[in-house]
């Protein structure tokens, strides 16, 4: 099975934050803030849900410097840090005001990209960042008849740099791949196979076949025609 790169957070990276305590009033103020929405869009950080459609997402936003600012405990460098790194600062923060506070953290805003022939075609947040290609597709509601298993198309930015791997979702080999589990930003790509290619190429000619004979029936209503 291949091993699970824990994501690191970045700026404009959204983070929610919970800490909970014997007494829920004392830290309502804290945890209100994951209600407050941030814009986003497919282009940017994605949609707010796993419906594809573009929306807000809930939570604190990590600021260009690395930086998210919390009510009380103020403000917590999260950037390069796994959200299990940044729990734990956090924790030890929060303990400074409540007694035995439990605190969990995770992004918000998650997203993985499915194109082509796929159901739903989208960008999509998903529910923890331990995500694999089948989930990816999964959330994408499975392949059409028209996908072609044996050749899909990851591509991710890793610094900067475009990264390209083809998958055959046929052999298991793909379970063993480094590429396995997503990296927030991914995209996957789902080719048509050469049933929906010559579909396609079909209904193109007879769409030109179809303006071809209007064309040479104009032509020909205009010849007869005295003026």
């Amino acid at each position: 099975m291949s091993a699970f790169y824990t994501p690191v957070i970045q700026p404009d990276d959204i983070l929610q934050v919970s800490i909970q305590t014997l007494d829920p009033s004392a830290t309502a103020l804290l945890n209100q803030q994951n209600t407050a929405s941030w814009p986003v869009s497919p282009g940017g950080t994605g949609p707010a849900n796993n419906t594809g459609n573009t929306g807000v997402v809930a939570g604190y936003l990590v600021d260009k410097d690395g930086y998210v600012m919390l009510p009380l405990i103020g403000k917590v460098m999260v950037k390069d840090k796994t959200t299990g790194e940044v729990r734990d600062i956090i924790r030890t923060k929060a303990a400074e005001f409540y007694k035995d506070p439990v605190v969990n953290v995770r992004f918000a805003n998650f997203k993985v990209t499915v194109l082509g022939e796929v159901t739903r075609p989208s960008t999509y947040i998903m529910p923890n960042e331990k995500i694999t290609l089948l989930d990816a597709i999964g959330a994408a509601g499975d392949l059409t008849i028209y996908g072609k298993r044996e050749n899909v198309l990851l591509i991710r930015d890793n610094d900067g740099k475009k990264e390209f791997v083809r998958f055959n979702l046929n052999d298991s080999k793909i379970f063993s791949s480094p590429y396995f589990y997503l990296h927030q930003g991914d995209v996957v790509y789902v080719e048509p196979n050469k049933s929906k290619v010559a579909s396609t190429d079909m209904a193109q000619v007879k769409r030109l076949s179809i303006m071809a004979t209007a064309l040479t029936l104009l032509i020909v209503v205009a010849s007869r025609v005295k003026f």
